[in-house]
């Protein structure tokens, strides 16, 4: 088992593993992240000993388009928060989801990134409180609201860490958002979502035809309000 390092406050757990390629393959937690980011650019809240904050330096999938890797690796830490497959699911491209009170919300993220001879999945999950953010289309929740059991951040860092060493299993979610016929809308535009494909994008029909979105293409998706 590649080690694990535990910080009590950092930058980003991710950030560290950039500028430490001498650490190799291994994994980071960090009790607080000062500076955490999300995808897009976005800011990514990370208080002390609010939630779990991870990067882990692995080797890199060859032959798996990205979106896919990121995909079955939010599946795989939905299989080690969520073993009874009870509540977690994924919503496209790569978020930790769940239904609260008949709505979406958002409990996890993950970002990857290939920087040398190493991939960097580098992952936080609310555990014991969410930020505000009424902006976002899908609001923030944590693991605690939800009922879910928190194990320590050690073990569930190891668990995940190690779940992620063999990612050409697709583990399955409990469910995934949006599933075929969901009515959407995303800046860019609007349309009907068509399903899931095997690489990881998400096939839409829109005004023009039929679509094939990457992660890149989409900011703030979600369900057109009836």
């Amino acid at each position: 088992m590649e080690p694990l390092i535990h910080l009590a406050v950092v930058d980003s757990t991710q950030a560290f593993l950039r500028r430490n390629p001498q650490l190799g393959f291994c994994t980071v937690l960090a009790d607080g992240q000062t500076e955490g980011r999300g995808r897009q650019g976005n800011a990514w809240v990370s208080p002390l000993g609010a939630g779990l904050w991870m990067s882990a330096a692995l080797p890199p999938h060859l032959g798996q388009a990205p979106g896919l890797v990121l995909q079955r690796a939010m599946g795989a830490v939905a299989r080690v928060l969520d073993p009874l497959g009870q509540m977690l699911g994924l919503k496209w491209p790569n978020d930790l989801v769940a239904w609260k009170d008949g709505q979406l919300v958002k409990v996890g993220g993950i970002l990857g990134e290939q920087v040398g001879s190493r991939l960097i999945l580098g992952l936080g999950v609310n555990l014991t409180s969410a930020p505000d953010l009424p902006e976002r289309p899908i609001a923030p929740a944590c693991l605690q609201e939800l009922g879910l059991p928190l194990p320590p951040t050690v073990e569930l860092a190891l668990a995940i860490s190690k779940s992620w060493k063999n990612l050409d299993e697709d583990l399955q979610p409990l469910f995934r958002w949006p599933e075929a016929g969901t009515p959407l809308c995303w800046e860019e535009g609007q349309g009907t979502c068509l399903g899931w494909e095997p690489d990881g994008r998400l096939k839409v029909a829109w005004a023009e035809g039929i679509r094939r979105l990457s992660a890149g293409d989409v900011h703030g998706l979600s369900s057109i309000r009836k």
